[in-house]
Formats: C-alpha cells, sequence, structure tokens
C-alpha cells in the first residue's frame, strides 16, 4: 500500500471506529511516511525515537482528526511540532553540556580575579573596601553590612560610590 491521502483517511476513519487491523496498517503506513518525513531533518541515530514518539502523539490525538478533512497535512503538522520539540531537547541538551563544560573547567580565572581584588582593594581606605566586599562580592544588603561593620546604613553606601569611583578611576588609567 502506498501512504496516499485517501487511503490513509479511510484507514484512520475505520480505527476511529474501533477497526484494530485498519489502526494497526494505519500505524504502519505512517512510520513509513515519518521516517521519509524526518530522514532528511535529523541525525539517523535520532530517526527511530522521533518517528515513535510521533506515533505516541498521533495515538494521543486519533480521536480529534475530523474526517471531513485531509490526514496527511493533519499527520504533518503532529510530526513537524515533534520535529520542533525535538530541536528544543538537543539544544537544550547543548546548553546544558556547555554549562557542564564552564563548571568543570580549573578554579585558576577565579583565584587569580580573587588575587586582583585583594591587590585593587588594598588601594582603597579599609572602609570602602570592606563595604565593598560585603556588599557586592558577599551579596549582604546595606543594613547587614551596616550591622557587620559598625558603620551607618548612609556610610555604607557612601563608601561603596567612593570606593568603586576610585577602583574605576584606577582601572581606566592602567
Amino acid at each position: 500500500m502506498r501512504a496516499d491521502d485517501v487511503s490513509l483517511a479511510r484507514l484512520a476513519a475505520m480505527s476511529q471506529k474501533g477497526d484494530r487491523q485498519a489502526y494497526a496498517t494505519l500505524l504502519k503506513e505512517c512510520q513509513r511516511w515519518l521516517r521519509g518525513y524526518y530522514s532528511h531533518r535529523i541525525a539517523p541515530s535520532q530517526l527511530d525515537d522521533l518517528v515513535q514518539e510521533t506515533l505516541m502523539a498521533l495515538h494521543t490525538k486519533l480521536g480529534t482528526w475530523d474526517s471531513s478533512r485531509l490526514f496527511l497535512p493533519w499527520l504533518a503538522a503532529i510530526a513537524r511540532y515533534r520535529w520542533v520539540d525535538h530541536l528544543r531537547r538537543l539544544y537544550r541538551a547543548s546548553e546544558c553540556e556547555l554549562e557542564t563544560d564552564i563548571a568543570g573547567q580549573d578554579d585558576e580565572p577565579a583565584i587569580s580575579a580573587r588575587i586582583t581584588l585583594a591587590r585593587l582593594f588594598s588601594v582603597l581606605p579599609e572602609a570602602q573596601a570592606m563595604a565593598i566586599e560585603l556588599v557586592k562580592i558577599d551579596g549582604l544588603s546595606i543594613t547587614e553590612a551596616s550591622q557587620a561593620t559598625g558603620q551607618s546604613e548612609s556610610l555604607i553606601k557612601v563608601n561603596i560610590h567612593r570606593g568603586l569611583k576610585k577602583l574605576a578611576h584606577m582601572v581606566e588609567k592602567a
């Protein structure tokens, strides 16, 4: 049998009425059509999984197919949505691999950044360096930094502002 729209529509209508043999034939023909549809869109190693996933979607949505409409465009729409979902999963997987690769790198850049910060902070007055460290690096609130240092909240804000301004000036000069 060739998977033409009229034959598939007849098989789908019979399947909706409970004909098991028509349903098995429909799935077989849809599987053949889907393999052709996906063969130029995805890697061969992923073909079987995506075809099976689409057949599961077809099984789930077969009751929604309107027999007065064409079958192949309906199937193609399901296949296209499954293909897009597949691409999204691949994209997310590659993002996760990238994040894992970055997390697995040496701590050398973090150590050198910390040494550089220590050098920069050594030029600042201690109150400014402490305020910047507590709020901007450690993530404390202004109130928490005020309690930790004994400085007023206003003074913490001023020290952060002046210290960052001085650091920016030093970096620009360098």
